[in-house]
């Protein structure tokens, strides 16, 4: 399967930002769901959708407390439905999203049935009514015997659903009922190769098959100078980070210098600063870490890192730089433009 390099849209303008990383030759734009920080996702996928023409798009990612699954299928679906067949659904447990409405991230057995609830709406499936669903009180003449979106075209693609996980449990978890898993782990081959194991084994255990697609969140920034890299994408790199040290242990491999950043970003990390550089969680980081986790330097050393992780399995990168495709930064276009012309194309 070819490789895909995918941008995030989080831009004022999400048609703009659309066409240009469309222009620059990405595969896909994704736009973050976080309600309170961005504006919906959902139309800004329709405005790309109407900007662009072989663009994919997805939601990166959209959560399981925000929105019923019957609401996220049918605003997914009307996107697939306008872009000809070009919309994707990325979904984890939600982070800002629920932060900002003063929740924690979904536990993971919320996620696993509203998984199992979205798939089904996405297929054109009847989905069974809760059990607390009260509709015969009304004492109608006749009622859905379920629910189920009625109105997909039946020639139409189903949506692809992407989970992104870091965890065990939620890689095991994606690996019975996603249609892709995305791994937000860094760019260390040793956490992606970890993580791409447990899910294969939790496959295996299940019964399935070992073809899943797996896809990465990497932060990464191109520039001859390693630190000036590092300080363009050092927000991003913070979120990523906390991923995988959510609720103060850190996931997957680590060195103890490593285990020593991971632990300062949990307990630095300031939602109100989420993705921002200059942040106490920014200042956590160390260019070590930066460059073990993540990917800064210039482009041989980016080609090669990425390379690595393509020999791994990873068919599907996301990589930041949508908003810096319209930034008015010389630095942070500069970064983009280099990733653009002298990385991409030496790995397709």
């Amino acid at each position: 399967m070819p490789v895909e390099f995918w941008t995030s849209g989080r831009a004022p303008d999400p048609a703009e930002v659309a066409q240009k990383s469309e222009q620059a030759g990405f595969d896909g734009v994704i736009y973050v769901d976080s309600q309170n920080l961005a504006m919906d996702c959902y139309v800004a996928l329709t405005l790309a959708a109407k900007a662009t023409t072989h663009l994919k798009l997805g939601t990166g990612v959209t959560n399981p407390v925000t929105r019923h699954p019957a609401t996220a299928a049918a605003a997914i679906a009307s996107v697939q439905t306008l872009s000809d067949g070009r919309a994707h659904l990325g979904i984890g447990r939600g982070d800002s999203s629920l932060a900002y409405i003063g929740y924690a991230p979904a536990p993971l057995k919320v996620l696993e049935a509203y998984l199992i609830k979205l798939q089904a709406y996405l297929r054109g499936d009847s989905v069974p009514f809760d059990l607390d669903s009260n509709v015969d009180s009304l004492r109608l003449a006749d009622t859905p015997g379920g629910s189920r979106l009625t109105w997909l075209p039946p020639e139409q693609t189903k949506v692809p659903v992407d989970m992104a996980a870091t965890g065990p449990r939620a890689l095991a978890m994606a690996s019975r009922h996603a249609d892709r898993i995305s791994l937000m782990v860094g760019a260390d081959p040793e956490r992606v190769s970890w993580a791409m194991g447990v899910a294969r084994k939790a496959r295996e255990e299940a019964g399935l098959d070992q073809s899943i697609p797996f896809a990465a969140y990497v932060p990464l920034i191109v520039h001859d100078d390693p630190e000036c890299a590092m300080q363009i994408g050092e927000g991003s790199l913070a979120s990523q980070v906390r991923f995988s040290v959510m609720h103060g242990k850190v996931v997957g491999p680590a060195s103890n210098a490593q285990k020593d950043v991971f632990d300062r970003v949990h307990k630095a990390y300031d939602m109100t600063r989420h993705t921002r550089g200059g942040s106490s969680q920014s200042s956590a980081l160390n260019l070590e870490f930066a460059r073990e986790f993540g990917i800064f330097g210039p482009p041989d050393y980016c080609i090669e890192r990425l390379g690595a992780l393509m020999e791994l399995g990873v068919d599907r990168f996301f990589l930041p730089g949508g908003s810096l495709l319209v930034s008015n930064d010389s630095e942070e276009r500069s970064a983009v433009d280099r990733l653009v012309n002298e990385v991409l194309p030496q790995l397709r």
